[in-house]
């Protein structure tokens, strides 16, 4: 069964092509480590909320987007073996340079319980 690691992002909207760069050059690693599919989906109408919401989730700043990623593995193991290697793998390391706020990320791994595709 798949595995998806889902991503809630607050980015500078100033540095929205180094984050696609960076999307880009990580992509060929999460790929040799089993990732099936790569989405990194840029705000486009994302509302603030009242009570919750994707803004208030990431404690957006003025001039950041949201940005909404996800990551379909081929099995929980894969996922997992891929998150074991952040600490062995040194090519990792060289992608830690990140255009956004780290610590203002959501994420989790998530066992899909429905799919639909046309």
């Amino acid at each position: 069964m798949s595995h998806v690691w889902g991503f809630l992002t607050p980015v500078p909207e100033a540095n929205r092509d180094a984050y696609v760069a960076s999307a880009q050059k990580a992509w060929p690693l999460f790929q040799e480590y089993g990732a099936l599919a790569m989405y990194e989906c840029w705000e486009a109408g994302v509302p603030d909320g009242e009570v919750t919401s994707f803004p208030m989730a990431v404690k957006r700043e003025p001039g950041e987007a949201v940005v909404f990623s996800w990551i379909i593995w081929r099995d929980q193991a894969a996922a997992d073996a891929c998150q074991a290697s952040m600490e062995t793998d040194k090519r990792w390391a060289e992608m830690m340079d990140m255009p956004f706020d780290g610590k203002r990320m959501i994420y989790g791994g998530f066992e899909p319980v429905f799919v639909a595709e046309a």
